[in-house]
């Protein structure tokens, strides 16, 4: 954490929480993509006779496991960090004194710079 006055900070809050928001929106876009595509793949294994589902095989639970951790979770962890983020700028956009010292994430000390 990095301390700046607010009126260094503020004009730069509106863009600063536009692009976490995009990123955010393209992570949660790039889950609901997974998601769709497993359930996708599940749905074929289903349909399939049981002679071609004992040929094919099924991926193992352990597979399915490290693919959501990383394909899911920790994106979302991602996002909820950057949705933290975003109420901090807020909350530093929001304060009616300028001349005010505010502490900085170091994210946001390095967007300003």
């Amino acid at each position: 954490m990095r301390h700046r006055k607010a009126a260094e900070v503020i004009p730069f809050l509106s863009t600063y929480i536009a692009k976490r928001e995009q990123e955010i929106a393209e992570i949660e876009q790039m889950v609901e993509r997974y998601e769709k595509r497993r359930l996708q793949e599940e749905r074929t294994y289903q349909s399939m006779s049981t002679l071609r589902r004992m040929i094919s095989g099924k991926k193992p639970a352990h597979h399915l496991a490290v693919e959501y951790i990383h394909y899911v979770k920790r994106p979302m962890e991602k996002v909820r960090s950057l949705r933290l983020e975003i109420e901090q700028a807020r909350a530093i956009l929001n304060t009616s004194d300028p001349s005010e010292i505010i502490a900085v994430s170091s994210e946001l000390a390095e967007e300003l710079n």
